[in-house]
């Protein structure tokens, strides 16, 4: 005999409960650092570089500062009697606030001004003058690394080439060896080119400081506002609990909110010497010509093969372009991310990666957009091998797969870059897509097609993604661990706030949580608020990036709730008059052993820790938990995509998409769908048209959207999705996390797809984005094609 509440009626786990978010996002009632008016508030702009490399001969600032309504200029000179012309990045380089030297990249930050009016500040910034003396300009990592390579980052001591580091990680030796006893060995190279996340909402803060009291509040853009406030501690030198980071709703952020950028440290510094509040809000431009990137790594990669199929080791080299700073947000001791997660759904035996970063004239990293650390380059970079591998064999490229994915029976598997993968089931993923892309009988059309001039082609992607970086024996940042937390909060009517050191930039926060709240106490999640985003509120926690939402902080959440079930279980005990032992729970319900009809609600247990506790119990019904997870989770899909090509233009039209996600168990299945077509809408758009490349001069090409393209809904394809389900083992839900999973599997079935059609040519790559003249070139001319910079221009 059971009580328990219906828990999908509740909102519990499993609910496609609808986003309770929403309701002020669809009617314009969200609350945007731009939406903010503070009383006497000033407004800043910033001058950035026309050029791409250039030693500063002098800076007039005096016509800016003669414009009525102008109360601060400030130029690195500036900023360096106060120390702050530099600051530290996430990777233990340093990044010029305000340029003092030079200038490294187009965009970069050389004055900024603060006026009454935005207007004003504008104006007043296009009267500043500075002089610029032109050096040779860096684009790529080839001309970054040659002998006679100009010095970028001659600011840096014993700084005597333009490489940012070297980086190696597996086993080198065994690997050889594999490589000399292959029948075959396939090799590929390629170009992953920049992306920008290009969030609705662009970058901006308010900063206000109060000498009365000594204290700064700071309204920010900001995915991660504790570990903001670290680094603004550290870098103007004040209190840490004298700092307050606000991140009230964020339009998007994808990875671009997580650094800290100049301009937030201007405007802190501005407030600070006019005591009063300083707003900067960036335009379009300046996000997408200055702020942290996605991408940009260059692969040469070797497969060693038997003739059977099997993979016998992998051998990768990547060189990343950092721009002017190495500033990427990634784990403290892996230089290039965790690009060594690639081929961990495949049982290869042996594998060594060996990796450069270098400096180029180019604005800095500091973003994975939407994946884990480089994941997303790991992924596409594996996918391109695996296809071209099974070319080299001749063999199907699905039975390829199959042959090597790792099995159900052999896990937890170690990979052999050293990961511990949890679960999965990869080959009923692989045969649930190929049954639903109709794989067989499209591989008939397909050679129909081509006795017909018409070029058809499918693409296979799979793969699995280190979610949650935050095992706290391996994974920090600047020294930070990378755990996170939740305090929950039950009022004695049985409503309950909820705050976690996390931030949502879209992915629902504010819904499932309450979801997981539902499931461990059986209050409504209709009943519970989130809050997010304060650091003078929120506990401590390291923000929202990497998929760490479910695997962290979601756990942190679970963790709460169940101490705070703990302590309802000892006032329902008191409740019932029975010894603890006695009490069994069911959802939103306590009940004696004994006799099942005697029990008391999750609500009463409620009132009474504020009306009727037991002698020795504290009133009050709450708990904070912080998580610091004992491993990665891992999730898997299979993304298969099928494609027309038209010989005639390079013109590639997208026929069918074919997701199959495992994502462990699903909090709201609703949000998991959403999560995962709007990551196929990013896969498509970085395969299809999205990229900022470079001229010769150092030009950003993509400094707008005439020039950087993202498809609408009316060029995005549709995507039939499906589910399988391996629970996690070692998370308290089950739940693996995906909120990147689509953009780090999906790019490489798609560009498999356009290859696959154009394979009778002869052409084994065309780097991303596949533009038609680039398809057109590969077919006319039979031959693969490079899409590193510098580009061409008229």
């Amino acid at each position: 005999m059971t009580q328990a509440l219906d828990e999908i009626k509740i909102g519990g786990l499993g609910a496609s409960r609808r986003r309770v978010e929403d309701n002020r996002f669809i009617r314009g009632k969200g609350n945007y650092i731009d939406d903010i008016t503070l009383p006497g508030m000033l407004h800043m702009e910033i001058l950035r570089s026309p050029v791409a490399h250039a030693r500063i001969r002098a800076i007039d600032t005096s016509k800016a500062w003669n414009i009525p309504g102008v109360r601060l200029v400030l130029t690195g000179e500036m900023m360096a009697t106060r120390n702050l012309a530099w600051m530290p990045t996430l990777s233990y380089d340093t990044q010029a606030v305000l340029a003092t030297d030079k200038v490294r990249f187009q965009g970069q930050e050389v004055a900024c001004v603060v006026a009454d009016d935005p207007y004003v500040a504008k104006d007043a910034c296009e009267a500043i003058v500075v002089d610029y003396e032109p050096l040779p300009v860096i684009v790529n990592p080839e001309q970054a690394m040659a002998p006679d390579a100009p010095l970028i980052r001659d600011d840096k001591e014993n700084q005597v080439d333009n490489v940012a580091f070297h980086w190696q990680v597996g086993d080198k030796a065994s690997t050889e060896r594999a490589f000399a006893e292959a029948d075959v060995v396939s090799r590929i190279s390629m170009h992953y080119p920049r992306s920008h996340p290009s969030p609705i909402e662009c970058c901006g803060s308010i900063a206000d400081f109060d000498r009365a009291t000594g204290k700064l509040t700071v309204y920010m853009t900001s995915q991660a506002p504790h570990i903001v406030r670290a680094a603004v501690a550290m870098v103007a030198e004040l209190p840490e609990h004298m700092i307050r980071i606000i991140s009230p709703d964020i339009g998007g952020g994808f990875g671009n909110k997580v650094p800290i950028y100049p301009g937030y440290v201007m405007s802190i510094l501005a407030s600070i010497l006019t005591e009063r509040p300083v707003k900067w809000i960036e335009d379009k431009t300046g996000n997408l010509i200055s702020t942290g990137f996605g991408r940009d790594v260059y692969l040469d990669g070797e497969l060693a093969l038997r003739r059977d199929g099997r993979i016998l080791a992998v051998r990768m080299h990547t060189t990343s372009d950092h721009g002017a700073f190495f500033g990427d947000a990634q784990p403290s001791k892996f230089k290039i991310g965790l690009m060594h997660s690639a081929f961990a759904c495949y049982d290869v035996p042996h594998a060594h990666l060996t990796a450069t970063g270098v400096y180029t004239n180019k604005a800095p990293g500091g973003v994975a957009y939407r994946c884990s650390f480089r994941v997303t380059e790991a992924m596409y970079f594996q996918e391109r091998m695996i296809q071209a591998a099974a070319d080299d064999l001749g063999m199907d490229q699905a039975e390829f797969r199959r042959v090597n994915l790792v099995r159900d029976e052999d896990f937890p598997h170690r990979t052999a870059f050293g990961f511990l993968t949890d679960s999965g089931q990869y080959g009923r993923c692989l045969d649930v897509a190929l049954e639903a892309i109709g794989y067989a009988d499209f591989r008939k059309q397909q050679e129909e097609a081509r006795e017909q001039g018409r070029l058809l082609g499918l693409g296979i992607s799979t793969m699995t993604e280190p979610l949650g970086a935050g095992n706290s024996r391996e994974y920090d940042i600047l020294g930070i661990k990378m755990f996170d937390s939740a305090e929950l909060r039950v009022h004695l009517t049985g409503r309950a706030i909820l705050r976690t050191g996390a931030r949502t930039q879209g992915q629902g926060h504010e819904t499932t949580w309450a979801q997981i709240v539902a499931h461990e106490l059986g209050i409504p999640a209709d009943d519970v608020v989130v809050e997010e985003g304060d650091t003078d509120t929120a506990p401590f926690g390291m923000g929202t990036y990497a998929s760490r939402s479910t695997p962290v902080a979601g756990a942190a959440v679970s963790m709460a709730a169940r101490k705070v079930r703990a302590k309802a279980r000892k006032l329902a005990a008191h409740l019932l008059e029975v010894s603890e032992e006695d009490v069994e729970w069911e959802l939103g319900r306590f009940y004696v052993r004994s006799a099942p009809d005697r029990g008391a609600t999750i609500q009463e247990c409620a009132m009474a820790a504020y009306a009727n506790m037991p002698d020795g119990l504290e009133p009050g019904l709450e708990a904070s938990a912080y998580y610091d997870p004992p491993n990665l989770t891992w999730p898997f899909a299979c993304y298969v995509v099928t494609v027309e090509v038209d010989p005639e233009t390079g013109v590639w039209d997208v026929l069918n998409v074919v997701g199959v996600d495992d994502c462990g168990v699903r909090i709201n299945p609703m949000v998991v769908e959403g999560q995962i077509m709007g990551g196929l809408t990013e896969a498509y758009a970085m395969a299809c048209v999205q990229f900022i490349t470079f001229d010769a001069a150092g030009n950003c090409i993509g400094s707008n959207y005439l020039d950087y393209l993202l498809p609408t809904a009316w060029e995005t394809p549709g995507f039939e999705l499906h589910e399988v389900v391996t629970p996690c083992p070692h998370h308290p839900l089950g739940a693996k996390g995906v909120g990147e999973c689509a953009t780090v599997g999906g790019p490489a079935a798609f560009v498999n797809a356009v290859m696959d059609a154009i394979k009778p040519y002869g052409v084994r790559n065309v780097d991303m984005p596949l533009l038609p003249d680039r398809v057109y070139e590969a077919i006319s001319q039979r031959h693969d094609v490079s899409g590193a910079p510098p580009v061409k221009v008229d």
